[in-house]
């Protein structure tokens, strides 16, 4: 096994680490979605703190969970096309598609940085009363969940190329 697959094997274990605890924000979700409408149609009672906190907690599950998801290949690929496509092709699409992923990742880091940091610099909260506040903390999940996406596009980029290069030869 060569360094840059055990780079591989390594950012693979660490994504699965934060996908299973991102596992639980889904949990969350769905128990505070539930009791927004317990209270809300059983009992007359809303709260905007409780509904923003469910977009508080989709935000992790969306933009953790998309590493996780490709770690699995559960991302979204034209099956009927790929399936059909020697194994040299299927090495070479994903590379591609590898290498885009971590170009777009870099893309979204940067032009995020400065709206995530005017955020933080007037420690940004919700715009509604009763609301949640330290919005800039949920904002800053923008760039750290597109990082994460970055390590698992290049630990895809590592064994696409391995794959490749053994398919070729």
């Amino acid at each position: 096994m060569t360094g840059g697959e055990r780079l591989a094997g390594g950012i693979d274990t660490f994504i699965d680490v934060v996908g299973r605890i991102t596992a639980w924000s889904s949990f969350a979700l769905a128990v505070v979605m539930g009791s927004n409408v317990l209270l809300r149609y059983g009992f007359s009672y809303g709260s905007v703190w409780a509904q923003e906190l469910e977009w508080h907690l989709m935000s992790p599950i969306c933009l953790f969970g998309m590493s996780y998801a490709l770690r699995h290949g559960e991302h979204v690929r034209v099956d009927v096309l790929y399936d059909s496509f020697a194994p040299r092709t299927k090495c070479l699409i994903n590379l591609v598609a590898a290498v885009l992923a971590m170009i777009l990742s870099l893309l979204v880091i940067y032009l995020s940085w400065s709206y995530v940091a005017q955020s933080w610099g007037m420690r940004e909260d919700s715009a509604n009363p009763g609301g949640i506040p330290a919005r800039y903390l949920l904002k800053a999940l923008i760039p750290i969940g597109f990082t994460l996406f970055f390590i698992q596009s290049l630990a895809e980029t590592i064994r696409s190329y391995y794959a490749f290069r053994k398919a070729a030869s």
